[in-house]
């Protein structure tokens, strides 16, 4: 049987602040926060609204620089959890697990930063845009 694969791009906005909790007596940070993903259809526009939730130092990064209206890339996992509530009602939650996170708005944000792309653990490449990539010398041209 072949391998398999969990992973998920999300390109929306935020429907609201992000909300962060520490779990563990204090310990992880864990952020939750919905993402608007909007898609055309023949009927016009259909909008999801996905749940996202951040673990660890993404988690605070996400609460610290994320705000309702923005423009976010989301990558990370589909997760399906089943729980019960406190009435013993039955209940699934679906939701992505983020693993990186890029601000896409290119406005200046009020702390007077700019979009910038986060992920859970710490990257060696160069952040997107960077000036050292080398395009082959080609033009805007696309060559097939």
């Amino acid at each position: 049987m072949a391998g398999s694969y969990n992973r998920i791009v999300l390109v929306g906005n935020l429907t609201r602040d992000p909300e962060i909790r520490y779990v563990d007596g204090g310990g992880k940070a864990v952020t939750k926060f919905a993402l608007a993903v909007n898609r055309k259809t023949k009927q016009g526009d259909d909008t999801m609204f996905i749940d996202i939730v951040a673990w660890d130092r993404l988690g605070e990064i996400c609460n610290q620089y994320l705000k309702k209206g923005m423009s976010t890339l989301i990558e990370g996992r589909l997760a399906i959890r089943k729980y019960e509530t406190k009435e013993g009602e039955k209940r699934t939650a679906v939701e992505v697990v983020a693993s990186d996170m890029q601000m896409l708005d290119s406005k200046r944000m009020s702390n007077g930063e700019s979009g910038g792309s986060y992920a859970g653990a710490p990257r060696s490449a160069a952040p997107a845009g960077d000036a050292g990539f080398d395009d082959g010398g080609m033009d805007d041209e696309i060559p097939f």
